[in-house]
């Protein structure tokens, strides 16, 4: 009896892994078909997908919240370190670039199959889409099982996904592709496994080690890592592991968190103060996404959407801009300045991340030195604006925005954690709205690792989810501005930011 129970279970296995990979692949194809010939971004349906998915499933009583009977999409939820290590890294190369002088004239192994294989998706884009499928299982499983992190019902089960996870990668490669050194390239993937592998071991451990003196979560040793690394190797020919990552990672990821947290829209409601925190958040992505692109706009003095679009992915943070960029959705500028905008405002993450921790412990928010952080910001955002406005060649515009992003970060965090300070929401619920507000990457990360306890952690992707509700008019308007020759329309732009500004004040005071 117990080796029939134990083949039922190796059998549920296999199907739910192929039920999940079933769910976000075509929800990812058909979100790009949706799109095609267009110059919106999928990942705009791709939250609408998702939610309304998560909802249903629970709706119709196949799952309860949470997705537990769904375990290969929660585990896949919480995969979005290995994609934002992809990004540092990519962005590390980027600044190496930018600041030592460095001639951008990578090689590229890989040579597209245009042939659409679905509309709006090419043959190799597909295999890129189902690659990252594969390799975020096959990563999380290694790594859990090398860690020891061996809860959860999936927890017997991580050998032979890490297994299925790793070989699927591996071999998964467009044949009809151009790829220059077949073999070599193959080997580069199975080396970028390992190095992702490694840096997730080598992040937790520093942590860990770190803890009892400051509770800097993972993602940040992660950034540090991997930034480095990406700065030392400059010159490094990306290989089909950081290919399928960078190009589909951010999709898949957040098409996993937007199942699991629709999943949550009925419970989450019946909770005492989640009001507030989906307010500030719905009108926190509307002011801080379009209050920084007036001030590009107004004061900088530049309405393209090479500039606004990686700007404000850095300067945010911002997840859904950052995925837009990163797959080509928004120009091939905004594609290679992204992953760079979005490293160098991490680096103030270690600032963040030792205040929310401090913050955490005391159980309100330090005061002193978020105002502190508050006016160096404010600096920096007014030496960015200044200094785009004189920029007449790519990379002057890369340096304002640089220091734009850095600053207007520091504001959006720090800003909006003074102004919860003086409404009645606790700080858990506040990094949790701060979170949700801005989209942001690595603050979601954190909260999903237990910074702010388990009550937050659990309910984190459901209000980061919510509030991508918001993208319509984010995506729209990037739409409108790539149909208008690249060029953002203002006065949308102003309005929008004044909606967002009414909104969070009222949402921190009345809800």
């Amino acid at each position: 009896m117990e080796q029939l129970i134990q083949q039922i279970d190796s059998l549920q296995l296999l199907n739910h892994f192929l039920l999940s990979l079933f769910l976000l692949v075509p929800m990812i194809l058909i979100a790009r078909t949706v799109v095609a010939g267009t110059r919106y971004s999928p990942i705009l349906i791709i939250v609408i997908f998702g939610l309304a998915m998560g909802f249903a499933l629970v709706y119709s009583g196949i799952a309860e919240p949470g997705l537990q009977q769904f375990p290969v999409i929660e585990l896949l939820s919480k995969t979005t370190n290995i994609a934002l290590i992809v990004t540092f890294f990519v962005g590390g190369q980027e600044i190496r670039k930018l600041f030592g002088n460095k001639a951008n004239d990578t090689e590229e192994w890989l040579i597209h199959n245009e042939e659409e294989a679905v509309l709006g998706t090419t043959r190799t884009q597909l295999v890129l889409i189902v690659r990252s499928f594969f390799l975020f299982i096959g990563i999380e499983a290694t790594a859990r099982l090398l860690l020891g992190l061996n809860t959860g019902s999936l927890a017997n089960y991580y050998p032979i996904m890490a297994y299925l996870g790793l070989v699927g990668s591996i071999i998964l490669i467009d044949s009809k592709a151009t790829i220059i050194n077949k073999p070599l390239y193959i080997r580069k993937g199975a080396l970028e496994i390992i190095t992702i592998i490694g840096v997730i071991i080598i992040s937790f451990y520093l942590s860990q080690l770190i803890n009892s003196l400051l509770a800097l979560p993972a993602i940040f040793f992660s950034m540090v890592i991997t930034t480095a690394l990406g700065a030392i190797c400059y010159k490094y020919i990306l290989g089909p592991t950081i290919k399928a990552l960078l190009f589909a990672g951010i999709p898949v990821v957040l098409a996993a968190n937007f199942i699991v947290g629709g999943s949550r829209i009925i419970e989450v409601f019946e909770i005492e103060g989640t009001g507030a925190v989906l307010g500030y958040g719905f009108f926190g992505q509307i002011f801080w996404m379009f209050g920084g692109m007036a001030l590009l706009i107004y004061f900088g003095k530049t309405v393209s959407v090479r500039n606004l679009a990686p700007g404000l992915a850095g300067a945010l943070s911002h997840t859904g801009l950052t995925g837009a960029c990163t797959a080509g959705d928004l120009g091939e500028k905004a594609t290679n300045r992204a992953p760079m905008l979005v490293n160098i405002p991490f680096a103030m993450h270690i600032f963040v991340f030792a205040i929310l921790a401090i913050s955490s412990n005391q159980g309100a928010l330090l005061i002193i030195p978020s105002i502190i952080m508050l006016v160096i910001g404010i600096l920096l955002t007014i030496m960015g604006l200044l200094h785009i406005r004189k920029a007449d060649n790519d990379k002057e515009e890369l340096k304002a925005l640089l220091k734009f992003g850095f600053g207007w970060q520091v504001i959006a965090i720090f800003g909006g954690l003074l102004l919860l300070s003086f409404g009645s929401m606790s700080m858990d619920f506040s990094a949790m709205a701060k979170a949700s507000s801005i989209s942001h990457f690595g603050l979601f990360a954190a909260i999903q690792e237990g910074m702010f306890g388990a009550e937050t952690a659990g309910l984190i992707t459901f209000t980061f989810s919510m509030t991508f509700l918001v993208h319509p008019f984010v995506f729209f308007m990037f739409g409108k501005a790539m149909d208008n020759n690249e060029q953002m329309p203002k006065l949308p732009v102003l309005i929008l930011a004044l909606i967002g500004l009414v909104g969070i004040i009222g949402s921190t005071f009345l809800l």
